[in-house]
């Protein structure tokens, strides 16, 4: 399997906001998720240190990517897209009855910090999420990693990502909601 990119200046890397699914073909998936429930369907792909999650309710489809530049991504459906210089919020409803909430920040950290979150996440990962390394990338004892943990409610999906980059020691957490009326 290729080895995710992980190099990337965060500033660079590209949250997007599709009302489509995406093709599993544009990525590099190195983990997924399927969820089920009765008002809706999840498919959560962590693509590296950035991840997809698509969403279909009905008729209707929300997909959220963060992506490293360069990403092939089609333009089609594209409701949002923005780069990661700060934090930020950002809304929308769909007249499907489909609401859209998300927001994250970028945390520069201390190698210890950064070491100390790693640990944390990885042990709390072995109860739920999925928790992605990759330890051929590691830089001065920090391993590239993503976690992302999600909590499937009857009318709601809680998503709660976190991806670390060793090089910046950097990382970029992301809440989104998607609640479905």
């Amino acid at each position: 399997m290729e080895s995710p990119q992980t190099n990337v200046a965060v500033k660079e890397l590209t949250f997007s906001l599709f009302q489509r699914p995406l093709h599993p073909e544009l990525f590099q998936i190195y983990a997924n998720r399927h969820l089920n429930t009765e008002k809706y369907e999840a498919i959560i792909w962590v693509t590296g240190c950035t991840h997809v999650v698509s969403v279909f309710a009905a008729d209707a489809c929300l997909t959220e990517v963060v992506s490293p530049p360069g990403q092939m991504l089609p333009s089609r459906g594209l409701i949002e897209r923005f780069q990661f210089s700060g934090p930020r919020t950002h809304k929308c409803t769909l007249r499907r009855g489909i609401s859209y909430m998300t927001d994250f920040q970028v945390e520069k950290m201390s190698p210890n910090l950064y070491r100390q979150s790693h640990t944390d996440l990885e042990r709390f990962a072995r109860n739920r999420g999925v928790f992605v390394k990759f330890p051929k990338l590691e830089i001065g004892r920090l391993q590239p990693f993503c976690y992302i943990d999600f909590e499937a409610r009857c009318s709601e999906l809680h998503i709660h990502t976190f991806a670390a980059y060793p090089d910046q020691v950097t990382m970029i957490k992301t809440q989104s909601l998607f609640d479905f009326k």
